[in-house]
């Protein structure tokens, strides 16, 4: 069972050919998952090393992902609007969004690239909207959809904790 500071379970022994299963970064813990039940999601064949797929559970949207440091399982929504990860590339531990091509570490929970948008980042600190490189910075047209883009926080990304069980991916969902 994952331990309330958030760290995942130990994977089955190296032995058994079952994959690792990546660290949760401290303090990124899903809320509500310290002591939840654990839930089938699918056969750990179903993700190969550089994959990742969407699961959902009730109204809860995951992505698992095989990462170089294991297998993860975060939100399957971009930090920044809520666009699903799932459909972007993954290379290493960093997926891309296919929204504002921002660009996030799922091992850490770090924004790797602020959305093309800009925003605040997950500290508070503003980022204005990309320009290319040399040119100057885009202006931002006057009106509600400019204030809401500049108020736009990127989050960090939540960690379920995961593990394997005979072969099976298992994730604990926060409870009701």
């Amino acid at each position: 069972m994952a331990e309330e500071h958030g760290s995942s379970p130990p994977a089955e022994p190296a032995s058994s050919g079952a994959p690792r299963i990546a660290a949760t970064p401290p303090g990124l813990a899903a809320p509500g998952t310290a002591g939840a039940p654990f839930v089938a999601v699918l056969p750990v064949a179903d993700l190969p090393p550089g994959a990742m797929i969407r699961v959902s559970h009730g109204d809860l949207d995951l992505l698992l992902a095989n990462v170089p440091a294991g297998l993860l399982a975060t939100d399957d929504r971009c930090p920044h609007m809520a666009a699903p990860l799932s459909v972007g590339r993954l290379d290493g531990c960093v997926v891309d969004c296919p929204l504002h091509n921002g660009r996030f570490d799922l091992c850490s929970g770090e924004t790797v690239q602020m959305p093309t948008t800009g925003g605040l980042d997950a500290d508070g600190a503003p980022h204005l909207p990309w320009s290319p490189p040399g040119a100057e910075p885009k202006p931002e047209p006057p009106g509600r959809k400019a204030e809401a883009r500049r108020l736009t926080r990127v989050r960090r990304l939540r960690h379920y904790p995961i593990r394997v069980v005979d072969g099976i991916v298992e994730v604990a969902f926060p409870r009701p």
